[in-house]
């Protein structure tokens, strides 16, 4: 939306929806704001809920701490996380230490058109539920993301819904991102052509899949039995889907290389699970990372007193 910002302001928004309908013509929130309103501003009422959507970029400031911060309430604002990957609350909980944490994993497929409409084009599939914080009672986090949840779907009609198994979710969509998703990014293919290459799927794919249950299984959390099969056929034998780290990276945007490669890597390694497949990858779309970084002028090609 940020791209369409102007037109939304003007004319509204167009969307088409597989959940809310098609031909929705210059559809208005309450406000469209082009920066973060501030909550100390006089006449600024405190926010229940901050829902983050955007892309978590870990490696690039600003971070999102730093970008919600004016319209946070200590104590009473909720911040849902609706972004990829693990140990996302981390920094928000240090932060925030007193502010409910939700996490909300999303499955769904939206993309803006050439002529500014929305398509909505994959039902919308979210699971939510609370962040551990130390310094939030479990309960008041529970009851924010049960209440989150209620005013998402308030007639139960979305597949939308309570699920406070948040470290066993998370984990699980990180076996489609952290194989397919990184996997199509390092060679720019999409996900059938990577189907038809046995190779790249015997040495690429699964052991990142075999690596990621073994992660997330030293943390104590089981992954389904069926999840090789499952990842593997996440997308249509004939979508010839590029996921969201190959289309940021065509566009010439930042992708979420920590997030959904970097600290599940981490994570294991900090566990004596060793994840080589996964290394390897992270390393190439990290290398991808620099490249566009560098377009964007957040890196110098310049020899760093430890480089060979």
């Amino acid at each position: 939306m940020r791209s369409t910002y102007d037109r939304a302001v003007k004319q509204g928004i167009d969307i088409d929806s597989v959940d809310f309908g098609d031909n929705i013509k210059s559809w208005r929130p309450t406000a469209i704001m082009r920066s973060v309103p501030d909550v100390s501003d006089k006449g600024t009422e405190p926010f229940e809920f901050i829902v983050v959507t955007t892309k978590n970029i870990a490696d690039v400031p600003p971070t999102v701490a730093e970008i919600i911060a004016p319209a946070i309430t200590p104590g009473k604002t909720a911040i849902v996380l609706a972004q990829n990957g693990v140990n996302i609350e981390k920094p928000l909980a240090a932060r925030f230490p007193t502010n409910p944490l939700i996490s909300s994993v999303v499955f769904t497929g939206a993309s803006i058109l050439p002529s500014g409409t929305i398509l909505h084009s994959d039902t919308d599939m979210q699971r939510i539920g609370p962040f551990s914080s130390p310094l939030v009672p479990a309960k008041v986090a529970e009851d924010a993301a049960r209440r989150y949840v209620s005013l998402y779907n308030p007639n139960g009609h979305l597949d939308i819904t309570f699920n406070a198994d948040v470290p066993g979710m998370r984990w699980r969509k990180l076996a489609y991102n952290s194989s397919f998703n990184a996997v199509a990014t390092a060679l720019q293919m999409d996900t059938s052509r990577i189907r038809m290459c046995q190779h790249l799927v015997e040495e690429l794919v699964i052991p990142i899949i075999l690596e990621i249950r073994a992660a997330a299984a030293a943390k104590g959390i089981t992954l389904q039995e069926d999840l090789i099969n499952a990842v593997m056929t996440q997308d249509g034998a004939e979508s010839y889907f590029k996921p969201s780290m190959l289309q940021d990276y065509e566009k010439g945007n930042l992708m979420e290389v920590e997030n959904l490669v970097g600290e599940p890597l981490r994570e294991g390694a900090s566990l004596g699970v060793s994840m080589p497949t996964l290394r390897i990858i992270y390393n190439l779309v990290k290398g991808l990372q620099v490249k566009i970084m560098e377009k964007k002028g957040l890196w110098e090609a310049r020899y760093q007193s430890d480089s060979p």
